[in-house]
């Protein structure tokens, strides 16, 4: 899985005109899922996300997580994330998952999320939608499952 994450004072997303997830202070999360993945790969990127410690304290250091700020996250599915321009100008896409296989990892994703206690706004899966973020910092990280699998340098 990969998740673009963006510490937001504010995101939204709409289809069709219609308002179907938003939130103030929090995480944006656009997430990305392949074929590799299963469900502990997502509830452990939800964990990660969850805990990061991006907001920052009295002190102006980033040490604050989502649960010590009140904050909230809005999950947008992006298979774009596994695109590849490796070979021409026009992105191949088969890096990401099958829709079905996709959608239920990212449902599995907000479920956990919302078990850490953090409300999760959801975009609509599979549709065309606007995105709408006011970036807070800016602080955008982007985070690959499979780099949190890698040991750590000694």
């Amino acid at each position: 899985m990969r998740a673009l994450v963006q510490r937001v004072s504010r995101a939204s997303v709409r289809v069709e005109g219609e308002s179907v997830g938003a939130i103030d202070t929090g995480l944006l999360v656009l997430l990305g899922v392949t074929h590799t993945d299963d469900e502990a790969v997502a509830e452990t990127l939800a964990r990660k996300v969850t805990g990061l410690r991006v907001f920052e304290d009295e002190d102006g250091k980033m040490n604050l997580d989502l649960a010590a700020v009140g904050g909230e996250v809005l999950c947008v599915s992006q298979f774009t994330l596994y695109g590849s321009v490796r070979k021409g100008r026009r992105p191949s896409f088969t890096g990401a998952a099958e829709p079905d296989r996709a959608q239920a990892l990212y449902e599995r994703f907000c479920a956990t999320v919302e078990g850490e206690g953090v409300r999760c706004a959801r975009g609509r899966f599979g549709a065309h939608m606007e995105v709408e973020s006011v970036n807070d910092g800016p602080v955008t990280l982007l985070i690959d499952s499979a780099e949190l699998e890698r040991p750590r340098r000694a």
